[in-house]
């Protein structure tokens, strides 16, 4: 990661192709915004916003939502259903830090303390990710182009505890800074925050759950920092208000207007449908949801189109469609494990080196349509749509998090109803709030006290958002997630691996941040960049495995 002084703006682009934002250059004595040194804030702050957005879908909606078995792939999937990764590389999320921290710089300059507030928010965001994947990581180094003269290329890492306590520096600093009424600000163009639509109160919000987020995440290493963080915020809702409501979440919708603006895997921009066409909802996911009536998979895949149905009254070597199901006798189905369910089948874990054939599928290889396999809802073909948003934070996090906190005893909420509105939050957000009454009755969802039942329901409600599902299971190791026979290791990973190009160009950091990673029994032998060698995070915690 070479991080030299120059300054990469790749707002344009962005600004022009993703948000019409007209009066933008009538802010700024540059109309083309290419001089870094006299930039008008409001042209970098779409990139930050827009990039950092795209990217965290990306890894919900990808490869994590592998790991965590909210999807599988039956096609050019070894690495989203067994964990067949190789180098990672972070160089995408330091350059959208790169334009942050010029977006910082120039709010400072400028005296626009709003955007100095969302551009700390954006860095911790940022920050906190990069540790949360990797784990120790270049920080206070990485965004300085030059040390004693000279150009910068070789960054220290700092350990994950320092990035953690950076971060929640950040989110306390953001929160003053944001603490304002909106009319007290200067700069704010509200077309340009494609989160919040310039409201301080907003960006506060979004502050202070991160902050929780990131206080339950240090608190298996740091119990009493976390501890005090979490009641510090919930005692004073004026100083540190929170996302309570599925209507302030941060999230950043999709436009649509080319395929770098639109939903990712979408059949709008790829004639042949094939993103689309290859992720299924994992089994994994798809019984969660079966055993509680969850009014949230039908909004999340479609029915299979040819119900398998094995019928041993039917003669020998049956094998023919009827009225749209497809009968079998027997012999046809021999000792292949399949699923008969008449409405909602998904794929089996990692369960085998060509998932496409799963289900007796009459069109197995990369090229699969299997109809007795359920697709993702309709709604993941299109380009953009009201339920199509990158989600950073959430109501149901912030509630599921206080519930947890409270199990502990760490506040003085009531458990249960911070458990309930979690899930009530998350079934608003996917427009079937109207089941919840009959949903929170039920055996299985009505509160019974467990963690173990808080995090299957977080877990849930991070569809499309997995990532922070992945961090919560190194956490607590819930949901009970089971690697399928095809995985690379018979357990999930628990983090990214450094690049050959880090390796390489930054050798002698890189290798010290090595030496401080725990080999497990799953690492791979004498190599201490596995994503099963466990980061300070999880060390000596026992979790997830």
């Amino acid at each position: 990661m070479k991080l030299s002084n120059k300054k990469y703006l790749v707002f344009l682009v962005v600004l022009t192709s993703f948000f019409s934002c007209k009066d933008l250059t009538e802010l700024n004595e540059n109309p083309n915004g290419v001089d870094s040194d006299r930039v008008n804030p409001n042209l970098i702050l779409p990139t930050v916003l827009t990039e950092t957005g795209k990217a965290y879908v990306n890894l919900g909606y990808g490869d994590i939502a592998g790991v965590v078995q909210h999807t599988q792939k039956d096609a050019w999937s070894s690495g989203h259903n067994d964990y067949d990764w190789s180098s990672q590389s972070w160089g995408g999320y330091y350059n959208i830090l790169r334009n942050n921290d010029l977006l910082y710089q120039r709010a400072v300059e400028t005296n626009f303390e709003f955007h100095q507030g969302v551009s700390l928010v954006m860095r911790a965001f940022l920050f906190g990710l990069i540790t949360d994947l990797w784990g120790d990581a270049p920080y206070t180094f990485a965004l300085k182009g030059e040390i004693g003269g000279a150009e910068n290329i070789t960054p220290a890492f700092d350990n994950q505890e320092t990035i953690y306590n950076g971060v929640l520096a950040d989110l306390e600093k953001a929160n003053a800074l944001l603490s304002k009424p909106k009319g007290e600000y200067q700069g704010i163009v509200d077309n340009v925050d494609v989160y919040f639509k310039g409201d301080p109160k907003g960006w506060q919000k979004f502050a202070n759950s991160l902050a929780l987020r990131y206080y339950l995440r240090i608190s298996a290493k740091m119990p009493d920092v976390a501890k005090s963080g979490i009641s510090k915020i919930l005692g004073d809702a004026t100083k540190y208000p929170i996302i309570t409501k599925n209507t302030e979440d941060a999230v950043m919708s999709f436009p649509g207007t080319s395929n770098d603006t639109a939903w990712p895997a979408n059949s709008d921009f790829d004639a042949s449908g094939s993103s689309y066409r290859r992720i299924k909802m994992a089994s994994t996911l798809v019984e969660s949801l079966q055993a509680k009536s969850d009014p949230r998979l039908g909004i999340w895949a479609n029915k299979v189109q040819i119900p398998l149905v094995v019928d041993a009254t039917l003669p020998a070597g049956t094998d023919k469609i009827v009225d749209g199901k497809r009968l079998l006798s027997p012999d046809k189905v021999g000792t292949e494990k399949i699923d008969t369910d008449p409405e909602y089948v998904g794929l089996p874990p990692s369960f085998s080196a060509l998932p496409s054939a799963y289900n007796l599928n009459p069109t197995p290889g990369q090229t699969s349509f299997n109809p007795h396999a359920s697709f993702l809802n309709d709604i993941y073909k299109k380009a953009t749509g009201p339920l199509l948003k990158a989600r950073l934070i959430s109501a149901a996090e912030v509630h599921f998090i206080l519930a947890e906190a409270a199990q502990k005893g760490w506040i003085t909420a009531d458990a249960k109803s911070q458990y309930e509105q979690g899930i009530e939050n998350s079934l608003k957000t996917w427009g079937v709030g109207d089941k919840y009454p009959t949903y929170i009755a039920q055996k299985g969802v009505a509160y019974d006290g467990t963690l173990a039942q808080i995090m299957e329901q977080k877990w849930i409600a991070s569809w499309t958002a997995a990532t922070e599902s992945w961090f919560d299971f190194r956490r607590t190791g819930l949901p009970a997630l089971k690697a399928g026979p095809a995985a690379k290791r018979s357990v999930l990973p628990v983090r990214f691996y450094y690049t050959q190009d880090e390796l390489n160009l930054n050798e002698s950091n890189t290798m010290a941040a090595l030496e401080k990673l725990e080999v497990t029994n799953y690492s791979q032998a004498d190599n201490k960049n596995s994503a099963w060698s466990k980061p300070w995070l999880i060390q000596g915690t026992g979790k997830p495995w």
